[in-house]
């Protein structure tokens, strides 16, 4: 695979970004002219980004960071800025009004405000930013939070068929920057890189688009079929962690996010009869529906069919989700979004998904899925290549509040 991802290091002063905090919210600014319906409420038990009380966002951005924090008082001065620019840029605001006077001038050949994607009237287009922190942040010695970290918060499971790439896994913390408008989403990377110059240097980065229903009901992958049919939903305490989780008292309201990058062979798989493609999945590919059943939301009857005549045994939907009480609590959230990344040497589309997965455990619910994956039938057509894990800490209640806020507690 001969996929390049791009460096960026810049140097200034995180002490400098930190300074800045208090200016960035202008009391004089102006409100845009996004609107509610436009706009997903930052403020919540949780972070935002994870469940939506709407559809799923058209574009995405996972961006993977170095964290550069020289000391963990400076590593609070970033998750405050991140947590301001969650805010700013989650309302809609005017461009020129989201900055210090100081930066608005222009003055001495200063750079513009900002790079002037959306113009100065800045829409949220449901724009919502999710922050995961990866294990090896806690580990770093410099901030002293190992008795903070997250129990089950390890470095990406590799499993049997992956080819992993290292220049797409890393990172000590991860951006999931989500919108209606693929734009907004360029604009708000650019806009944090900015803002957290000298404290975050990019790893790497993917975009991510999401299929509308065709012609209803779920999405579809780049494989033709409809994904992400089922998911748990808010209430059934397989994401959220609560009191009485083990975890550290800080991680209450919080999730684990697992980013797994995986390459789909298009054309191999373009050139496989309908019949096996269903086979393989267990569904129809026109409705979506499980195979012998009529309507995507039909539930799979695994028991009347114990042999695998109608839903082959080793079909993806029996595996990954068997129906039994045994499994029941290994299912999570899934947020997948398709990605198309050009050519590689031979001419072959770079183009797959970027599955993100939340869950109380990693290891008892994504992992122990992904074990009864092993050896599918559709690992001759998949590649995994990248990805991580990540704590996706609670989210901020009020306006005094930040995102990570009980790590320094």
């Amino acid at each position: 695979m001969d996929i390049q991802r791009r460096t960026f290091l810049v140097g200034a002063s995180g002490a400098a970004t930190a300074g800045l905090l208090a200016s960035c919210a202008s009391p004089d600014a102006q409100p845009s002219t996004t609107t509610a319906a436009d706009t997903v409420d930052f403020h919540g038990a949780n972070q935002a980004g994870v469940y939506r009380p709407t559809a799923q966002q058209q574009a995405s951005c996972f961006a993977a960071f170095r964290v550069l924090c020289t000391d963990v008082a400076d590593l609070k001065a970033l998750l405050q800025r991140l947590t301001l620019k969650g805010r700013i840029l989650g309302g809609g605001h005017k461009a020129s009004e989201a900055l210090p006077a100081v930066e608005q001038t222009g003055v001495d050949g200063a750079p513009p405000v900002n790079s002037g994607v959306m113009g100065d009237d800045v829409p949220a287009a449901n724009f919502t930013m999710t922050v995961g922190l990866a294990g090896s942040l806690f580990d770093n010695p410099a901030y002293d939070l190992a008795s903070k970290k997250p129990h089950g918060l390890t470095d990406l499971k590799v499993f049997p068929n992956d080819a992993i790439d290292d220049a797409w896994t890393g990172g000590d913390l991860l951006l999931q920057l989500c919108a209606d408008s693929t734009d907004m989403v360029h604009y708000a990377l650019r806009d944090i890189m900015k803002a957290t110059r000298g404290q975050l240097q990019l790893q790497w980065k993917i975009n991510g688009f999401h299929s509308g229903p065709r012609p209803d009901g779920a999405p579809r992958n780049l494989f033709g079929y409809k994904d992400g049919i089922v998911n748990p939903a808010e209430g059934e305490q397989l994401v959220w962690l609560g009191k009485g989780s083990g975890q550290p008292a800080w991680t209450e309201g919080g999730t684990f996010m697992v980013v797994r990058l995986i390459r789909m062979l298009v054309e191999f798989w373009d050139r496989v009869g309908l019949g096996e493609q269903d086979g393989m999945i267990g569904r129809h590919r026109a409705t979506g529906a499980p195979l012998g059943a009529a309507k995507e939301t039909d539930v799979p009857d695994y028991a009347s069919d114990p042999k695998g005549e109608t839903i082959p045994l080793d079909a993806h939907i029996r595996l990954a989700n068997p129906r039994t009480q045994e499994t029941s609590k290994s299912r999570m959230l899934r947020r997948g979004y398709n990605y198309e990344m050009g050519v590689d040497l031979n001419g072959n589309m770079q183009a797959g998904l970027i599955f993100a997965s939340f869950q109380q455990n990693i290891q008892e619910q994504f992992e122990a899925t992904q074990a009864r994956l092993i050896n599918e039938p559709m690992t001759d057509y998949i590649q995994p290549f990248g990805g991580g894990y990540f704590f996706v800490p609670p989210g901020v209640a009020g306006e005094d509040g930040f995102l990570g806020e009980g790590l320094f507690a």
